[in-house]
């Protein structure tokens, strides 16, 4: 794993963070079109045809509510009973997060904003290397929340083999329109419709790069959530930071894949010494420490830096999906971070609390992106509708602006017709 110490090495490893994820494969593109191309033509056949070369099984496609009941029976009740502790805790955050149709009047009008949520919602849940019940709950909670009344979930089942934990989320939500289909063709599904899967309106949800890819292809079809990239944390840290949480923390993140990025900015060498010796000590531990190994030695890095207000710029620049702060007063740094997904202050707050149990959603920008974006939430299932409405009065306080700007832009038709309202109150009023 890199250390840095020098501006020149610092910009040199953002370039390649920056490249890592960067760019569409031509093969997985082509492959991604074809699959989408399939599913436009040939509805139900292709999806039933994908789902046999790829998860090697001819289910139905549609999982019944009363499979679905039969399969969550086979979860642990220890994990069924975290779940719902979960669930609890992300309903009552994301409660926060809903909005309500506003408006007001003033000078003869009316104007206002009318709140609706979408009326149906695609969301996929990965199935293949791994199962994330977690992602059940993030993806459906705020969209129940928004009042979406149609939860369609995609759930690939490798081998015909339905996780259980998964199947007790989607229990405990609820859920009951699910399908055991997953890759591109899933995403083909959702967007175009077929006779067993209607058409959504968005869809939600992170996946491999075929899923990411298609997700791409399809956005104008339907709205999409976001392209969910390689995982990342980074953390800034001072002297008095415990480094085998440090180190621990570091390795949450770059066991996810090998294009994960976990990083460390401190302006103490001696931390960096006993967080790189305790990397090494908790590596060898992990179940996946093969694919954490090569996360850290592709894309992670410990970086030294003069102070702590030097950390919080590299912090900005990188703009993480997550960032912990584990400094002696780690609130004085807060209104000085401008781009982070989520925020994590403290040595007693681990990133992997958001991700399960503490209540924020853990769907998250990535790549730099929250830059300009946010994490899921209520407001991602929700649309605004502009109202407007004018009597004469506000009718015509706006008459000789709304003509003079419609001419300047060349827009006679816009023009006319204020001009033709106008013409008519003219002529009643001579009356």
């Amino acid at each position: 794993m890199r250390t840095l110490k020098n501006n020149k090495s610092i910009e040199t490893f953002f370039k390649s963070l920056k490249k890592r994820a960067s760019g569409i494969n031509p093969a997985i593109e082509a492959a991604v079109n074809a699959i989408l191309a399939g599913i436009m033509k040939n509805g139900d056949v292709s999806l039933k045809k994908y789902t046999i070369e790829f998860d090697k099984h001819s289910l139905p496609i549609k999982i019944e509510p009363s499979e679905i009941n039969k399969l969550a029976k086979n979860a642990d009740k220890r994990v069924v009973k975290a779940l719902e502790f979960s669930a609890a805790r992300i309903r009552d955050f994301h409660l926060k997060q809903t909005e309500k149709s506003w408006s007001f009047r003033k000078e003869g009008a009316l104007l206002g904003q009318i709140i609706r949520p979408l009326e149906r919602v695609g969301v996929y849940v990965p199935g293949g290397k791994a199962s994330y019940p977690s992602t059940v709950l993030m993806n459906v909670i705020p969209a129940q929340i928004a009042g979406v009344k149609e939860i369609a979930l995609c759930v690939p089942t490798p081998n015909g083999e339905a996780n259980p934990y998964v199947m007790a989320a989607i229990k405990l939500l609820g859920i009951k329109e699910v399908y055991r289909i997953g890759g591109a063709q899933a995403v083909g599904a959702m967007a175009y419709g077929t006779k067993l899967l209607r058409k959504v309106d968005k869809i939600v949800g992170p996946g491999n790069i075929f899923v990411a890819t298609a997700k791409k292809k399809v956005f104008g079809e339907v709205d999409i959530d976001m392209i969910a990239g390689p995982s990342e944390i980074l953390i800034i840290a001072d002297s008095r930071a415990n480094p085998v949480f440090v180190a621990a923390d570091m390795l949450s993140q770059a066991e996810h894949d090998e294009l994960a990025s976990s990083i460390l900015v401190t302006d103490s060498d001696q931390l960096l010494a006993k967080v790189s010796r305790e990397l090494q000590s908790q590596l060898c531990k992990l179940n996946r420490n093969s694919i954490a190994k090569k996360s850290l030695q592709n894309y992670g890095a410990l970086i030294k830096v003069k102070s702590l207000k030097d950390a919080v710029s590299v912090a900005n620049q990188i703009a993480p999906e997550h960032l912990e702060i584990m400094t002696r007063n780690p609130e004085s740094l807060l209104n000085e971070v401008k781009h982070a997904g989520a925020i994590f202050l403290g040595q007693w707050t681990p990133e992997p609390l958001g991700d399960y149990s503490a209540g924020p959603n853990h769907t998250l920008p990535t790549g730099g992106t929250a830059r300009f974006s946010s994490p899921l939430g209520v407001y991602d299932f929700i649309k605004r509708t502009s109202l407007l409405t004018f009597n004469q009065k506000g009718f015509k306080l706006l008459l000789e602006t709304v003509e003079c700007i419609a001419e300047i832009e060349g827009l006679d038709a816009h023009a006319n017709t204020v001009k033709v309202r106008k013409d008519f109150l003219d002529k009643n009023t001579e009356r």
